[in-house]
C-alpha cells in the first residue's frame, strides 16, 4: 500500500507539471500577487548613489522575466511587496538624463527626488505591439536611504521605460498572421516578445495568435479562432523534435476553417521555430490526417497579390514606357492621346488607372492595359497617383481604384455591373484630419494604407462592412527623424521604402509600424529624389534628377536602371 501510495503522488505531480508555463510574461496582471524578488536576482552593489539606481532600474526593467523581479531589487521592501506595474512599455531614446530635483527640497536627509527626462520614441502596448510616439519623457522617482545605507526606489511608476536599445536586446519581432477575407491573403501583425528564455518563444507566439489581431489592425482582418479556443497543453517540443500545440474549443469549425486555422498557426510560428508542427484539436488532428506540418507544405496564400516578376511601368513626358524594354505601352496611353500625370498598374497586371490632365483639370480614368481608358466622373485641381485594390484570390479582376482629390478628400471608384466606374465613399476623417494627403498607396493584401500627410509617412488600416469602407488607426512613423517625404512604396507586407527630398536621407526602409528605420546607400544618387517603388522580390527602384536607379539591399550602391530616362516616374503594380 505504501508503494501504491507513493506510485501516485509521483504520477499526480508529474501531471500537474504538465500545465506549468515555461515561464510567466513581462508583465504583470492586475490582480496577481506581487512578492519580494526572487532570491536567485542579486541585490544591486552595495554604495550606489540614487542617480546610478534610477538609471539601472530603467536598464533591468527591459528585462523580461517574473514579476518584473530584476527591477524589483531597487525598490524598498513595501514597494517591493506591492508594485505593480501597469501592462506594456514606454520606449524612450538611449540618451536620457537623471538630475537631482533640488527645486522642492523634502526636508529629509534620507529622502531624494530624481528626475529622469528624456525623449519617448512609442509604446508597446499591452497587446504587445508597438505605437509610434512623439513627445517628451519625464517622471519623478522618490529614494529612501535604508537601515543598511542603501538608497532604493519608494514611489515607482506604473508605467515602466526601457531604452531603444535594451528593448532590441530583450524583445523579438514576430510577424503574427492573420487572414485577409477582402485578398485571400494572409497579413503580418508585428508583434513583440521576450526573446529569452528562447525555448519558450514558440509558447509566447501561440498566446499572440490566441489573442487575436492588435488594436492597430482589428476589423482589417478575420480573427479565425474565437474566445473559447485556448491551448489544452503548453506548446513543447517532444523528443523528436515535434513541436506540439494542442488546442482546444474549435467545435465545429469547417474544412475550410481548419485549413486557415493551421496556415495561420504555421506562418505565425514559422520564424521561431525549424522543427515540424504537429496540430490538434480537442485530442484529434485540427485537419483530419494531416496531424504533422511543415512551412513548405502550406498553400502560397500569398501568391496571387506579388506582381509578375516582369511586370512595371514608368511615366515619362505625359506618355507610358515599359520598365522592361523601355517602349510606349499600347494604346492612347503610351502613343500620346492622354496627357498622362500620373499612373498605376493593377496587381494582376491587367489593367491601368492614369490621372490624365484636360481642360485645366485632373481627371481619372480606367480601363484595360493597351486599350482605350474609359473617362471616370472624378476630377480635381489635382489627383494623386492612382492605387488599386487586389483582387480577392480564386480569380477575377481588379474593380477597385482610389486616388486623394486635391490633397484633402480620399476617393474611390468601383467597377459597377454595367461596366461603368462609379465613385464610393470612404470614410477618411482619421486621416484626413491629420493634413494634407500628396501620395496614397494601398498594401497588395488590401487592409492598410500608406500615405504622405505634411510630409510625413502615415499608416492606417482599412476596414470594410458590407455597406462602408473607413480608415482607422492613423499612425505616423519616425515623426521626429523621417521628414520631407515626397513618396512612398509598398517593399512587402509589412515594410515601406519612403523617398524625401532630403540631401541626407534621400531613400529609408520601414517597417509598417514605425518601430525603427534604416537608410539606403545614397553616395551615388543625385538628390532630390522624386519617385521609389518597390514589391516583393523585385529590386528597389528611384528616380533622382540623373534617372532610375536599382538595388536590393540597404548597403547596396545604387546602379543605373536598364532603360533610365531622366523625368520619369516607375511604378510596379499596385
Amino acid at each position: 500500500m505504501k508503494r501504491l501510495l507513493t506510485l501516485l503522488t509521483v504520477f499526480l505531480l508529474v501531471a500537474g507539471c504538465a500545465n506549468i508555463p515555461l515561464e510567466s510574461q513581462p508583465a504583470v496582471v492586475p490582480g496577481d500577487k506581487p512578492g519580494q524578488a526572487p532570491v536567485d536576482v542579486p541585490e544591486p552593489a552595495a554604495g550606489i548613489d540614487s542617480l546610478t539606481v534610477i538609471r539601472q532600474f530603467i536598464r533591468n526593467s527591459a528585462t523580461p522575466g517574473s514579476a518584473n523581479a530584476n527591477a524589483r531589487v531597487y525598490l524598498d521592501d513595501e514597494a517591493r511587496r506591492n508594485w505593480k506595474p501597469s501592462p506594456g512599455l514606454a520606449i524612450i531614446d538611449d540618451t536620457f538624463g537623471t538630475v537631482y530635483d533640488t527645486g522642492t527640497p523634502s526636508g529629509n536627509p534620507d529622502e531624494q527626488l530624481v528626475n529622469v527626462r528624456g525623449f519617448k520614441l512609442g509604446n508597446l502596448s499591452p497587446d504587445s505591439a508597438f505605437i509610434p510616439v512623439k513627445t517628451e519623457y519625464s517622471q519623478q522617482f522618490k529614494l529612501r536611504k535604508q537601515q543598511n545605507g542603501q538608497w532604493r526606489i519608494v514611489d515607482p511608476p506604473q508605467e515602466l521605460a526601457v531604452t531603444e536599445k535594451d528593448f532590441a536586446a530583450n524583445y523579438f519581432r514576430v510577424p503574427i498572421s492573420f487572414y485577409s477575407p477582402d485578398s485571400g491573403a494572409f497579413v503580418p501583425d508585428l508583434r513583440y516578445v521576450a526573446a529569452k528564455p528562447q525555448a519558450g518563444l514558440p509558447g509566447r507566439v501561440m498566446d499572440l495568435v490566441l489573442q487575436g489581431p492588435s488594436e492597430g489592425l482589428k476589423g482589417a482582418v478575420k480573427d479565425l479562432l474565437n474566445d473559447q479556443v485556448t491551448t489544452e497543453t503548453n506548446v513543447r517540443s517532444t523528443d523528436d523534435g515535434t513541436l506540439d500545440v494542442a488546442l482546444t474549443g474549435i467545435g465545429g469549425a469547417s474544412l475550410v476553417d481548419r485549413n486557415l486555422i493551421a496556415a495561420q498557426i504555421i506562418l505565425s510560428l514559422q520564424t521561431v521555430t525549424l522543427s515540424r508542427i504537429r496540430l490538434l484539436a480537442d485530442g484529434t488532428a485540427l485537419v483530419p490526417e494531416h496531424e504533422y506540418w511543415r512551412a513548405s507544405e502550406l498553400l502560397n496564400y500569398n501568391a496571387h497579390i506579388a506582381p509578375d516578376s516582369e511586370q512595371g511601368l514608368m511615366t515619362v513626358n505625359g506618355r507610358i514606357r515599359s520598365l522592361g524594354d523601355g517602349q510606349p505601352v499600347g494604346g492612347p496611353a503610351g502613343n500620346g492621346g492622354y496627357k498622362v500625370i500620373s499612373a498605376a498598374q493593377s496587381v494582376d497586371g491587367k489593367r491601368l488607372a492614369v490621372v490624365e490632365e484636360r481642360d485645366g483639370r485632373q481627371w481619372l480614368r480606367v480601363g484595360d492595359l493597351g486599350h482605350e481608358l474609359a473617362s471616370v466622373d472624378l476630377f480635381g485641381g489635382s489627383l494623386s497617383r492612382p492605387t488599386w485594390r487586389p483582387v480577392s484570390r480564386g480569380g477575377g479582376v481588379s474593380g477597385e481604384v482610389w486616388t486623394v482629390v486635391d490633397h484633402n478628400t480620399v476617393a474611390r471608384v468601383t467597377l459597377a455591373a454595367d461596366g461603368r466606374w462609379v465613385k464610393a465613399g470612404v470614410d477618411a476623417t482619421l486621416l484626413t484630419g491629420l493634413g494634407q494627403i500628396t501620395e496614397l498607396r494601398l498594401s497588395r493584401d488590401g487592409s492598410r494604407l500608406a500615405a504622405v500627410v505634411n510630409g510625413q509617412l502615415v499608416v492606417a488600416s482599412i476596414v470594410r462592412t458590407a455597406d462602408s469602407v473607413a480608415l482607422r488607426a492613423p499612425r505616423k512613423l519616425q515623426e521626429r527623424d523621417l521628414k520631407d517625404v515626397v513618396d512612398v512604396d509598398w517593399a512587402t507586407q509589412d515594410h515601406l521604402i519612403a523617398a524625401t527630398s532630403s540631401n541626407t536621407l534621400p531613400v529609408v526602409k520601414v517597417p509598417v509600424d514605425g518601430q525603427r528605420m534604416d537608410a539606403f546607400n545614397s553616395s551615388n544618387l543625385t538628390p532630390p529624389v522624386h519617385g521609389v517603388t518597390a514589391a516583393p522580390s523585385k529590386q528597389n527602384l528611384v528616380a533622382d534628377a540623373g534617372g532610375l536607379w536599382v538595388a536590393s539591399e540597404l548597403g547596396e550602391v545604387w546602379r543605373p536602371q536598364a532603360h533610365t530616362v531622366t523625368d520619369a516616374d516607375p511604378f510596379y503594380p499596385g
